[in-house]
């Protein structure tokens, strides 16, 4: 028999990770917090070193994720995927900025090519990174696939604003960590 059915989740302690009726004004404090999602998600054991958050006008967080690949046995399950798939679920649309606006993502380290394309496609207005792809692949050895040779323009096109290198050396001190504890590279 197929499966007809696909249930993912975040770990149990992500309900205790944050205030979930706090703001975070600044960039830097979007960031941040998905630093530390990525951070407690590797001393937890319960995934990757990634961390996404969405955020609405008003400062708070709508959803947020954390890479889930291994203990969900799908690729699919990164931190950005999940964030837009709980904020698409809340919202009860899959182009978020079209149920409110503007719609930012904060993620931890530079999306894949995979959470590339959905973050076209997820309706978001604003890009906040942390680390990039080459810490990344630097740090950890994962492989994040290619993006367009102007990657940054491509999404600024299509409406996407994005800043880059936001707590840099804070995302890439939890890349680090992961890497050296030998974590798995998926």
């Amino acid at each position: 028999m197929l499966y007809a059915q696909v249930h993912l989740t975040l770990p149990a302690w992500i309900h205790d990770a944050f205030d979930q009726a706090a703001t975070f004004v600044s960039d830097e404090d979007k960031v941040a917090l998905a630093i530390e999602l990525s951070r407690r998600n590797v001393e937890a054991d319960t995934g990757g070193p990634f961390g996404a958050v969405v955020f609405g006008p008003d400062h708070r967080v709508v959803a947020a994720g954390v890479n889930r690949v291994l203990p969900h046995t799908t690729s699919l399950a990164h931190a950005e995927n999940m964030a837009y798939m709980l904020a698409q679920q809340r919202l009860q649309n899959p182009r978020l900025n079209e149920a409110l606006s503007p719609v930012t993502l904060a993620s931890s380290s530079q999306p894949c090519c995979q959470c590339y394309g959905a973050t076209i496609w997820a309706g978001i207005d604003r890009l906040l990174i942390g680390a990039r792809a080459e810490d990344v692949m630097e740090l950890t050895e994962f492989d994040e696939g290619p993006l367009p040779a102007d990657w940054i323009g491509e999404l600024e096109r299509r409406g996407i604003a994005v800043v880059r290198d936001l707590l840099r050396s804070d995302a890439r001190a939890v890349l680090r960590a992961y890497g050296e504890s030998g974590g798995e590279r998926y």
